[in-house]
């Protein structure tokens, strides 16, 4: 028993240590939005669901220290992460665009301010004791999973746009470290409510991190492309207008559709832009010889 006492003690502190670092992650991400006065692509969600889930356990840890359960562990860690989850979503507010201002708004008042307060009146005064535990502790259980389900909006827009961006390793890191810390607690204390989801938590950190490891050059490859292309193209434009300046050189350019762009072939190109110009000068002159003629 006290082996087991120990074991619960110390996965909590890793538990609150790993959790302040979630908490902490997302900071670069705000001191570039910071910097860029912008929120861009970012989204509000995880924060605002963030902070409902600490002000969830907040209350479901209160009930317990009703019951002379000890809860000391959740009610330290949720208070300073409603804390951040709060500045971070005060600095979003701050600059964000009209549109997601708004939105944003909207949605910490229906699920923060609304939804938070009906639950509270309702557990309060319908409810008692392990009976209102076990309600709250259900809650708690489904709004843990939202937290852990909710980037995977960003993980969508990963896949999508092939850039990592949006979604900073360190918060799937610790957010995969902290799923294991909280699932052995909750296990050791025999608290499902915290356990359970966590299970779900630790299998989507995973998923975060491979396809972070699988997209996170691919953007620099996207980037290179286009400028490849956008000289083919150049010498596709090229070999139109020699041909019609110049037809003797056509098929000399038009034999080789697929040679590759070297350093050969941009010599060649230059050279053909030089005769065509050179062709187009032989050809004014005439055309003014012409027309002193026929004055």
């Amino acid at each position: 028993m006290a082996l087991q006492h120990t074991l619960s003690l110390a996965f909590g502190l890793l538990g609150n240590i790993i959790s302040l670092l979630v908490f902490l992650a997302p900071v670069p991400t705000f001191y570039t939005i910071y910097k860029k006065k912008t929120t861009e692509g970012f989204q509000a969600l995880p924060y605002v669901i963030g902070l409902l889930s600490s002000m969830l356990y907040i209350y479901y840890a209160l009930l317990k220290e009703e019951l002379k359960y000890d809860a000391n562990l959740l009610i330290t860690i949720n208070s300073v992460g409603g804390v951040i989850e709060t500045l971070y979503i005060s600095l979003f507010l701050f600059y964000a665009p009209k549109k997601a201002r708004i939105s944003t708004a909207t949605l910490l008042f229906s699920l923060n301010c609304f939804s938070y307060g009906v639950m509270v009146v309702l557990t309060r005064f319908l409810a008692t004791g392990e009976m209102r535990i076990k309600i709250v502790g259900w809650i708690c259980l489904v709004f843990s999973l939202s937290v852990f389900v909710a980037p995977l909006g960003v993980l969508r827009q990963v896949i999508r746009t092939k850039s990592v961006e949006f979604m900073p390793f360190p918060l799937s890191f610790f957010l995969t470290l902290g799923a294991v810390a909280w699932f052995f607690y909750g296990f050791l204390i025999k608290d499902y409510y915290i356990a359970l989801p966590n299970i779900l938590g630790f299998f989507l950190g995973v998923v975060q991190m491979v396809v972070y490891v699988v997209y996170k050059n691919a953007k620099e490859v996207l980037e290179d492309q286009p400028k490849g292309q956008e000289l083919s193209e150049h010498i596709i434009d090229v070999r139109k207008i020699s041909t019609l300046v110049c037809p003797e050189m056509s098929p000399a350019v038009i034999l080789q559709p697929n040679v590759d762009i070297t350093s050969d072939m941009i010599e060649v190109v230059q050279n053909i832009i030089i005769m065509a110009e050179k062709t187009e000068e032989t050809k004014e002159p005439t055309m003014d010889d012409d027309a002193s003629t026929k004055v």
